[in-house]
């Protein structure tokens, strides 16, 4: 385990003695010319190999890619769904019975068309007024497919697609009223639209495009759903990858958001917008925190209140950049900018920035299952499907020493 002090500066690369006169200047005179960055403890457990649970092996040939989880009230049973190639077709799918631990492949339970779905299918449990429950994957092609599940995953069905125009799938899906199973849920997602406001589907190369984030009611546990309205369109910003969940109070809505469009700095920091009436309105998007900067966030509540957030590092300067990163902390952070708690490089990327797209899982002994895609080891083979498995007590440890 590798620790960094409480307060470091982290630079951006420069060689030689340039990096030196420029540290030196950010340091001494407060110069902007770089971005520092006064952090909280960063742990490393991303060499810690028996922590590490590989769900689906890369090769040479097959890239599982974006994968996406959910997990029974049990928690201990989980799923897992994925799809072959960079926002390739779907079908993988496993299942875990011991929080993680081991996993089954269930490829052939899945309908014969969800194979034809395509792009980053994430995976939700609805439960209606009558207090049944419902497993939905969603799928970004043809226009929001998805199949469902009325006995916990044993069979399943295909339904109609959704018909809405997107980029990706639903990223989250909330109660829209917390800790009541009323059926009633908000589902939010992202899309490009043109200078005029249309939306479009999937990413078309458009002069002037942008992104922006749409939400969706359902009240019947995920079979119809309302029109969706924009909820986050911001100028000079690219928001995406909505990752929505209400605070502990019950009162607010959070959303935290890629930003995919800033280049460096600042410009880059990840994007937070807020609602206290349910979704109605929102507030104008602003920048996160710097500890909590990257793409695709997926996260849960602890057993002792904190929240615990996994991401593709995309922070300037950050010792783990274009790895796969938690941030833990409390929501007051959140809401007050706070950097948190600490931060821990969880698994190492050896292809760059492709990896992330998470599943947060935290099981019934308090061990967190945060799961990926990721060229986790050198060579030839391409992208797996890792999990690995911590408790927030050997974390917190960890920055004692």
């Amino acid at each position: 385990m590798k620790k960094i002090p409480q307060t470091q500066i982290y630079f951006s690369l420069f060689p030689g003695f340039l990096y030196t006169l420029l540290a030196v200047s950010v340091v001494i005179l407060g110069t902007s010319s770089l971005f520092a960055q006064n952090a909280v403890p960063f742990l490393d457990i991303s060499n810690e190999t028996g922590r590490q649970i590989v769900i689906a092996q890369g090769t040479p040939d097959v890239y599982q890619g974006h994968p996406y989880a959910v997990m029974l009230p049990d928690r201990k049973t989980i799923f897992a769904t994925w799809c072959l190639n960079h926002g390739g077709f779907a079908g993988p799918t496993a299942k875990s019975t011991d929080a993680g631990l081991t996993w089954e492949r269930i490829d052939s339970r899945m309908p014969e068309g969800f194979r034809k779905h395509k792009n980053c299918p994430s995976i939700y449990r609805m439960v209606n007024a009558g207090g049944k429950a419902f497993l939905w994957v969603f799928t970004s092609q043809p226009m929001m497919a998805r199949i469902v599940s009325a006995d916990d995953g044993e069979t399943w069905e295909e339904k109609e697609p959704l018909g809405f125009p997107n980029v990706m799938a639903f990223s989250t899906i909330i109660p829209k009223n917390p800790g009541v199973q009323d059926g009633k849920y908000l589902g939010f997602y992202h899309v490009r639209i043109d200078s005029e406001k249309n939306i479009l589907n999937l990413e078309p190369r458009i002069k002037d495009g942008s992104l922006a984030v749409m939400v969706s009611e359902t009240s019947d546990a995920g079979f119809t759903w309302s029109e969706p309205v924009m909820a986050a369109d911001v100028e000079g910003k690219d928001p995406c990858e909505p990752c929505a969940f209400w605070s502990p109070d019950g009162k607010e809505i959070c959303v935290l958001m890629r930003e995919n469009r800033g280049a460096g700095g600042d410009a880059r920091r990840a994007l937070q917008m807020f609602s206290r009436d349910a979704g109605k309105t929102w507030t104008i998007p602003e920048e996160t925190s710097w500890e909590l900067t990257g793409h695709r966030h997926i996260g849960t509540y602890t057993d002792d209140g904190r929240l615990i957030f996994a991401f593709r590092d995309t922070a300037p300067g950050s010792p783990s950049l274009g790895s796969f990163v938690a941030w833990v902390g409390t929501y007051e952070d959140i809401r007050q900018k706070r950097p948190g708690q600490y931060r821990v490089k969880l698994l190492h990327s050896h292809a760059g920035w492709d990896c992330g797209y998470p599943g947060v899982l935290n099981t019934a002994d308090g061990t967190i299952v945060a799961l990926t895609y990721i060229k986790y080891r050198p060579g030839e083979a391409r992208h797996s499907v890792v999990a690995t498995r911590f408790k927030l007590e050997e974390l917190d440890k960890m920055t004692e020493k």
